[in-house]
This record gives structure tokens, sequence and C-alpha cells, in this order.
């Protein structure tokens, strides 16, 4: 049986995110210093923002507000998706970064579509 929930940070979407987070932050530094003001600042924001909003809807206080926010963190996912394709496409990440990346990327979705759908 498993611990009971303390803190957002005792949820596995969250622990998903944070993991997504710190390793798209790291690949985001590879990319050209061109893309410093670019696609480097939107992942990294974005990397920090999936993990923030499931951070932010916990502490809401509310289901329809925790739902908003995990929605967000979703739409955060999926923009971060289009992201790392845009590196993908103009060779800023390897083939096999991607793969790795999106793994991780689908995995914290996933988990995530799971917390989104026990709350409706």
């Amino acid at each position: 049986m498993s611990a009971p929930i303390q803190s957002y940070r005792d949820l596995i979407a969250w622990q998903k995110a944070f993991a997504l987070g710190i390793a798209l932050h790291r690949l985001a530094g590879e990319f050209p210093d061109a893309e410093k003001f670019g696609l480097v600042a939107q992942i990294r924001r974005g990397s920090v923002d999936v993990a923030a909003n499931i951070a932010r809807g916990y502490g809401a206080g509310n289901p329809q507000d925790y739902l908003w926010f995990l929605k967000s963190a979703r739409g955060e996912i999926y923009k971060l998706d289009t992201q790392l394709l845009f590196a993908l496409e103009l060779k800023y990440i390897t083939d096999e970064a991607w793969e790795s990346t999106k793994s991780t990327l689908d995995e914290a979705e996933r988990v995530l579509a799971g917390l989104i759908r026990s709350l409706r």
C-alpha cells in the first residue's frame, strides 16, 4: 500500500514532472548560443511550469482549480513536445536525445492524464 499524500511532492505526477524539468533544463543548455533567448528560454520556462502548475493546483484549495492547473500542466507538456520537435528538426538535439526525452515527456503526460481522470 502506498503512503498517504501529504504534499504535492508526494504526487507521482509532480515527481515525473520535476524529473522532466531537470532533464529538459539540462538539454536546453546544450543548444546553440543563438537560441539563448529563443528555444532555450522557452523550454526552460516550460520545463519548470509543468511541475509548478501541478504544485499550484494541489494548493489551490478546490477541485475545479486543481483540475484547471493540471490541465495547464498538460498543455505545457504538449507545448514542450512541439518545441523539442523544432529542436530536433533544427539539429539542436540528436535523434537519441529526442527519443530519450520524448520517452520521459510521454511518461510524465501519461501519469498526469491519470491524475486528471481521477479528479473528474
